[in-house]
């Protein structure tokens, strides 16, 4: 394993042992690991892509709206308008002679004929070398349309993925307190940071509605203008994605007195808990005798099903790299749930606290990494043997070159995974993937496959 580490990464990974854990993070990538993490421009428009009555124009050349587009597998109930990808394509000469005209321009064709409800214009790169002033060019077709215009300053070579999040949570900050909060219920919600991946918000609020809670916005899947501006309404932030919103969270505290909690709704211990915070936290005998209620008819269907897949899937070794470390812990709990043995765990922006939480729920002899590569990681599924990793797109090549179970974790996914029922969903999907017959084909098994049949012949 060693030969695959460069000398500078030594400190952000780390192999549980005796010794009391540390592992350096929040660390720039190193230059030339070609590291999973993503740009500061990718990092905000995967926030505010799923708000889908608004506008998203990607201010720069044509390939950055073309490597977004449709980056999440975000649904709507309603409009679609998050799916159209729009950009001003810059050329050469918009470069030298700048590109507020050409935005001024686009932006008020593409306002003319959608009608959004906002219109969030992003900055890439080239917009931050150029020099373009975006603001301004946001406020003038603001007060001509009477939208809210909004500038997301996400110029690529500002950070990573992380700093794109913040930006998305400062030009959603911009429409929080601008709308009506008269009726909302004082038993009231938002949901931060869930995306609906496959539809997956919807089985979140579902619960919540059996429980008697108002939600009143999604922050952002199948989100709306008019929800977030009248956002600050409700009487608590329910936080899901830690690292995409946690910092809009804050903002809100701040100026509204909005407390916040934690949450994951992935895997039985955590989507349980997560509901019984929020009702504890409102301290309504009703709200808490229905999510009694609620939690234990969802487990006496559940556990009887996963006991079947826990029968085969038994000691199997899984590997985890996910960009929030958030789900790493849903996750190592749901594969411990399932009998299997989470041998090697990581994140893109994982912070020291995250990684020593990691630290504590996982068995001696895990590798804890952060912000690996692709070397890196051939690398640890090798070494461990494993039997499925969990990533995204970027990790999908790495497993299938290596002839190891995939299982998709990202934001591309269709398959919910959220919610008691989408822990059945995991369940299947990690059981026909390790226990499919391809894997004995590939060259690293087939090898083990035929000294197995040796052994059985000798014996016979």
């Amino acid at each position: 394993m060693q030969q695959a580490i460069f000398e500078e990464r030594q400190g952000q990974i780390r192999e549980k042992d005796e010794r009391p854990f540390s592992i350096e993070c929040n660390k720039a990538s190193l230059a030339g690991a070609v590291s999973q993490r993503a740009c500061v421009f990718c990092g905000s428009r995967v926030v505010l892509y799923p708000i889908a009555d608004a506008l998203h124009l990607v201010h720069g050349p044509i390939g950055c709206a073309v490597y977004t587009w449709d980056i999440r597998g975000a649904l709507s109930s309603g409009r679609e308008l998050h799916r159209m990808s729009f950009s001003t394509d810059l050329q050469e000469m918009d470069v030298i002679f700048g590109g507020e005209n050409k935005l001024y321009r686009a932006l008020n064709e593409l306002i003319e004929r959608y009608s959004p409800g906002a219109a969030f214009v992003y900055s890439t790169c080239i917009v931050g070398i150029i020099g373009d002033d975006l603001e301004a060019v946001c406020r003038k077709v603001q007060q001509e349309r009477g939208i809210p215009v909004i500038p997301v300053q996400s110029e690529g070579f500002k950070g990573n993925k992380r700093s794109g999040y913040m930006a998305a949570c400062n030009a959603m900050f911009r429409l929080v307190g601008t709308g009506n909060t008269e009726g909302i219920s004082p038993c009231s919600v938002n949901l931060l940071g869930d995306f609906n991946l496959a539809g997956e918000i919807w089985i979140i609020r579902k619960y919540f509605k059996q429980m008697g809670i108002e939600v009143v916005a999604n922050i952002t899947g199948d989100g709306r203008i008019a929800d977030i501006q009248r956002a600050h309404g409700a009487r608590l932030n329910i936080v899901q994605c830690s690292g995409a919103t946690l910092d809009l969270a804050r903002m809100m505290k701040n100026k509204y007195g909005i407390p916040y909690i934690r949450v994951s709704y992935f895997g039985v211990e955590d989507m349980a808990e997560s509901l019984y915070r929020v009702a504890r936290h409102f301290k309504d005998p009703g709200i808490m005798r229905r999510t009694r209620e609620l939690v234990g008819e969802e487990l006496s269907r559940l556990y009887p099903r996963l006991e079947e897949y826990r029968k085969a899937l038994a000691g199997k070794k899984a590997a985890i790299y996910v960009g929030g470390a958030f789900k790493a812990f849903s996750l190592v709990k749901a594969f411990r749930l399932l009998g299997m043995k989470v041998v090697m765990v990581g994140s893109q922006t994982g912070t020291t606290e995250d990684y020593e939480e990691l630290a504590a729920i996982t068995d001696p002899g895990t590798i804890i990494v952060d912000d690996s590569n692709p070397l890196e990681l051939s690398a640890f599924l090798k070494e461990k043997d494993v039997d499925i990793f969990v990533g995204g797109v970027k990790e999908r090549p790495i497993a299938y070159k290596l002839g190891v179970a995939f299982c998709d974790h990202n934001h591309e996914r269709k398959e919910a995974l959220e919610g008691f029922i989408g822990m059945l969903n995991f369940a299947k999907e990690v059981y026909a993937s390790v226990m499919s017959p391809v894997w004995r084909f590939v060259p690293r098994r087939a090898a083990a496959a035929v000294d197995q049949g040796r052994c059985i012949w000798k014996a016979q």
